[in-house]
């Protein structure tokens, strides 16, 4: 009973013959009319006719196409014709799926991209598929079926297939059976795809250099007061509009491509600065020189120089342009009781002349920079060429002058300051007009003062004060052992051959004047006294390579040291000049890198000791006044 239920649970038809040009919507109409699933459907391919025509929509004259001029139709230039029509007749037979498909391990899908103009198979995960002979054919009718219940024409634009198809069989081929652990996609279509049509767009370049963060909202702290530029930098791209190039579906449709929208042509102008190169495609706008970029009136230009009340977060909020670029800030504002540059502000220019103060917690990264207020403890200034009038934070540079020195911190190259009160001072030449009290001066050449009114100082010099040096040192002392290693590796090894040569010399002179012997008689040398002539002589040789390159690194390690020492021996040459008399409590400290030492001295209370250095006698090191 229940065998013969299950029979008559699949309801079959009586195949149906017809002719259509939409064969999935016949499937459907079939479906409806004979109360059967559309999926236990099948259809084979009687036949089929592909018409073409050119001219007017309503016209009925459509050409039918052989077999040849379907095949090269790919390549007619007609297809990028809005006049040109394309479509397919197909004869069918609709049936009842009563048995499995050729490929019953095979779960595929077909698909295309957006324009229709590439179609796709995919193979799902978990697929299998095994070879025989006819494998090729079968699988294209299975893709032409599945193209056709797309509406997908067939015969036209599958070069692709064909490609796809035959990689698979050859895949087959060698592995015979293919397991398809991850989806494989197959192309199995290509038709003309458009050229996008382009509307018109203008680009500020300058403007994209603004800063956002994580979220991609502007940080409002950097929002971009000043936009700097460097001579040839792209400004402004304004790219015209283009209309595309037209394609042609999988289906036959003609894609027609729009119209570009035109709504950012410049209306602007630009000054002499901005140089402005045109061609079909664009219009370039090029700063001309260094600056920033303004827009006023209409007209675009680039200056260097801007004057500005205060830098805070109300007015500009932080100020970040390239180095490069020759930007002057001045900043007017100074008021005692208020600060030029505000609190956590940071400014990055070329050049900043501030009249008054730098305030907590702000930053200036700048090639040279003028204060004339006083700087805030917790500022930060770094400046190629820098001038304070106030330091009570922290300076960084190359060049640097200050007027008072207030428990602020000073790390340069060359540190000029008319008077020190406290703080903390890191440079290769250090000058101090006036040194009061509780100043730590460090330098690896010199330290001059030229008044000295309070006590409690401590003036150090120091050859590894930057920590550059001080990773040279590191590293040319690691370079000396591994050099000292590996000499003592070669000369063991040196030792060895010489030991060698020594022990067979008197049989090495024996077997060569046998040879010569030999050799002047026309007798043919034994090759056993041949092999041990150039045995002996390849020992020789690679004697003499061996001590060559003893030498050579003998030589190397001795530049190393030398390296290594001038750092060293630069203490000796290192001065710290006093052109007053010492008073109160002074500390002098010269570092020795090999031994590290610390050797100190403290002048006596108004003597007079005007050039300071360090002396070595009997391997013993002393500070002591030296000639000059």
């Amino acid at each position: 009973m229940s065998e013969a239920k299950d029979a008559n649970a699949i309801k079959t038809i009586q195949p149906v013959i017809l002719r259509t040009d939409n064969i999935a919507k016949e499937l459907v109409r079939v479906s409806s009319s004979y109360k059967v699933p559309v999926g236990m459907l099948d259809f084979n391919l009687l036949s089929m006719q592909t018409y073409t025509k050119s001219g007017a929509q309503d016209s009925e004259d459509w050409e039918e196409l052989s077999a040849d001029e379907i095949k090269d139709l790919d390549n007619d230039p007609q297809l990028n014709s809005s006049d040109f029509q394309i479509k397919q007749s197909y004869e069918i037979e609709i049936f009842t799926l009563v048995k499995e498909s050729t490929f019953p391990t095979m779960k595929v899908s077909i698909g295309a991209n957006s324009t229709m103009t590439k179609v796709y198979l995919t193979i799902k995960p978990g697929s299998t598929l095994e070879y025989y002979e006819n494998f090729s054919q079968d699988f294209i009718t299975l893709i032409n079926k599945k193209k056709l219940r797309a509406n997908i024409m067939i015969g036209i634009f599958d070069r692709t297939m064909a490609e796809s198809v035959s990689s698979l069989n050859a895949k087959l081929q060698v592995n015979n059976i293919i397991e398809f652990k991850k989806k494989e996609i197959l192309q199995v279509a290509q038709g003309i795809e458009p050229q996008k049509t382009v509307d018109d767009a203008l680009i500020l370049h300058y403007e994209n250099k603004k800063e956002m963060n994580e979220s991609d909202r502007i940080d409002y702290a950097r929002r971009g007061y000043l936009l700097s530029v460097v001579e040839d930098e792209l400004l402004i791209e304004y790219i015209k509009p283009k209309i595309g190039t037209p394609g042609r579906d999988c289906r036959g449709e003609y894609i027609e491509p729009s119209e570009s929208i035109i709504k950012n042509e410049p209306t602007f102008n630009v000054s002499e600065k901005i140089a402005v190169v045109e061609d079909d495609l664009s219009i370039l706008y090029r700063s001309k020189e260094n600056g920033y970029v303004v827009f006023e009136n209409g007209t675009y230009d680039i200056k260097s120089e801007v004057e500005l009340g205060e830098i805070s977060f109300k007015t500009t909020g932080n100020i970040e342009t390239d180095l490069d670029a020759d930007v002057l800030i001045n900043v007017s504002e100074k008021d005692v009781m208020k600060d030029a540059i505000g609190m956590g502000m940071e400014v990055e220019v070329n050049e900043i002349h501030v009249e008054g103060n730098v305030g907590p917690n702000a930053k200036v990264h700048s090639m040279k920079a003028t204060i004339d207020g006083q700087t805030h403890k917790s500022s930060y200034v770094e400046s190629d060429i820098l001038d304070i009038n106030i330091h009570k934070g922290k300076a960084k540079g190359r060049e640097i002058h200050i007027t008072r020195l207030e428990h602020g911190e000073v790390i340069g190259d060359i540190v000029t300051i008319s008077q020190a009160l406290g703080g903390r001072v890191s440079a290769r030449e250090i000058t101090i007009e006036t040194l009061g009290s509780h100043v730590k001066l460090n330098a690896s050449h010199s330290i001059t003062i030229n008044k000295v009114q309070g006590g409690e100082n401590t003036l150090t010099i120091d050859p590894l004060i930057s920590q550059e040096c001080q990773n040279d040192v590191a590293d040319g002392s690691k370079l000396i052992k591994e050099t000292q290693d590996s000499l003592k590796v070669l000369e063991a090894e040196v030792e060895r051959h010489m030991t060698l040569i020594k022990k067979n010399e008197p049989a090495y002179i024996d077997i060569k004047k046998r040879l010569i012997h030999y050799k002047q008689s026309g007798v043919k040398m034994p090759s056993a006294f041949v092999k041990k002539y150039k045995q002996f002589h390849f020992y020789y040789e690679r004697s003499d390579a061996l001590k060559a390159e003893l030498k050579d690194k003998k030589e190397n390690l001795e530049l190393l040291k030398a390296k290594y020492n001038s750092a060293q021996n630069d203490i000796f040459e290192a001065r710290i000049i006093n052109n007053d008399r010492w008073k109160n409590h002074n500390e002098i400290i010269f570092k020795l890198i090999n031994p590290a030492l610390e050797i100190n001295f403290v002048p006596e209370h108004n003597s007079v000791m005007k050039i300071l250095g360090l002396v070595e006698k009997e391997e013993e090191f002393y500070i002591a006044e030296v000639d000059e």
